[in-house]
């Protein structure tokens, strides 16, 4: 059978296929999927888990073979995209370099603020990072401290792409720095070119062109492009990129993805002016949070801790220790449903807490004043659930809609109660996300397609 684009997301431990059709008609189509192990056999590679997860595509379409015009990959596999980051001021700029990493799909094993010492540059070396990132300063303003470090990350000879994006004045200096290194450069716009103001979608691009470049070094992945002839994207930037397209059609919106491992929180909005009139730090439209130990398997216990078991088993009237014994990474039983959702839920108010920004009150000699910090998400107006959890569990909605009312003080700087529920119902958000680099309008068609939603597009493309 012939398909006119595959779109392939390797994961660490699942390998998942979604085919479309009629990629250039006026009504694109999602057909069907396949999956599988990553790794089918072992010391296979990626190459394995793809091929059965196509054969598992062939199989529920009831065909002998499948043929592709374009492939695309979107990939978490080997740990996804290892970064460290290094700045000057944590708040400044080290918080934007982290945000353009964040948003361009890559997990963040370490943030720096200042001159690095010796246990950071030890620690770089353990985490063995693919890529690095440096920023510091201003435009024209403080030099020193990137240079620096520049100097010594050099001397750390890692054979990684090193990005960086600080002070401008240093650029000519960076390339004398790395010339002669196994490193590759990329000079990029700085993420903080001057105060109170972020430049991060430069950085966001070149880290993910570094990441499709380089993919082929990471562990088990040095195959991947014999299949795939199109982009290889990190999983979580997908989303991102998804999420981007469709806010330009319908406008603010949040997109929640909460898994066995982590929670991911994607927001697209530029807030309200009158919180933006009292915000202390700029923010990024485009804001990505990875929370990490809020995960509804691999960190089911955290979730547990951070409820209580006592609240737990009087919320859902079950013993606790005997569903934890007996958990599995898919909930079947009616039980298992239930604590998952609940799990779920929680998991869903922290990691917006996490993300999103609060009022703040502070004294001083002319009384009191209001101030706002972090991300402003009241001017959202469609919280979109995508991930295994909020696509497949019976309450996925109800899910949602807690976090739009719990803010009791409205202190909270989260989405309102009139705040729109959306579903990714296909479980295709990440595929569209790649997808939409070459087919934009057909990303776009069956991304509203999968969430139940109905546009007039021809107004506003």
């Amino acid at each position: 059978m012939k398909i006119d684009v595959l779109v392939a997301e390797i994961g660490s431990t699942t390998t998942v296929v979604n085919a479309f059709n009629n990629i250039n008609g006026d009504c694109p189509d999602f057909i069907g999927q396949g999956q599988a192990p990553t790794t089918v056999f072992e010391g296979g590679d990626v190459r394995d888990g793809l091929s059965v997860a196509i054969d598992d595509l062939a199989k529920n379409l009831n065909v002998s073979s499948i043929e592709y015009q374009d492939m695309f990959a979107t990939s978490s596999a080997a740990g996804g995209l290892k970064m460290t980051v290094h700045g000057l001021v944590y708040d400044m700029t080290a918080k934007a370099a982290k945000e353009a990493a964040l948003g361009a799909g890559a997990i963040i094993h370490k943030v720096t603020a200042g001159k690095l010492r010796r246990t950071d540059l030890k620690e770089v070396k353990e985490i063995k990072p693919n890529i690095i990132l440096i920023a510091g300063g201003v435009d024209y303003g403080e030099r020193d401290t990137a240079l620096y470090n520049a100097e010594l990350i050099a001397g750390l000879n890692l054979n990684i792409p090193v990005i960086y994006a600080g002070n401008i004045e240093n650029q000519e200096e960076i390339k004398l720095i790395f010339e002669d290194t196994n490193y590759e450069l990329y000079i990029v716009d700085n993420v903080y070119p001057k105060i109170d103001l972020l430049n991060i979608e430069p950085t966001r691009e070149v880290i993910q062109n570094a990441f499709e470049k380089h993919i082929i070094n990471a562990p088990g992945m040095k195959y991947i492009k014999e299949m795939v002839n199109e982009n290889i994207t990190p999983t979580p930037g997908a989303v991102m990129e998804a999420s981007k397209m469709l806010s330009k059609y319908i406008g603010d919106l949040m997109t929640i993805d909460v898994g066995g491992a982590t929670t991911d929180i994607h927001s697209v909005t530029d807030g309200s002016e009158a919180i933006g009139r009292i915000s202390i730090n700029p923010e990024p439209k485009a804001k990505r949070s990875v929370e990490g130990d809020l995960g509804v398997y691999v960190n089911m216990k955290n979730i547990v801790e951070i409820i209580g078991k006592e609240e737990l088993q009087k919320d859902l009237n079950l013993d606790i220790e005997e569903i934890m014994s007996n958990y599995l990474p898919i909930p079947k039983t009616e039980n298992q449903i239930k604590f998952v959702e609940r799990l779920a839920r929680e998991a869903v108010i922290k990691a917006t807490l996490r993300h999103a920004g609060k009022i703040r009150n502070i004294y001083g000699s002319s009384g009191k004043t209001k101030i706002a910090e972090g991300k402003d998400l009241t001017e959202v107006k469609y919280l979109i659930g995508t991930g295994g959890a909020l696509t497949r569990l019976p309450k996925r909605i109800e899910i949602m809609e807690y976090m739009t009312y719990f803010n009791i003080s409205k202190e909270l700087l989260f989405p309102k109660e009139n705040t729109k529920i959306l579903v990714d119902n296909d479980y295709i958000m990440a595929s569209l996300g790649v997808l939409s680099k070459k087919y934009e309008e057909a990303s776009l068609k069956l991304m509203l397609k999968s969430l139940g939603i109905n546009f007039n597009l021809e107004s506003s493309i």
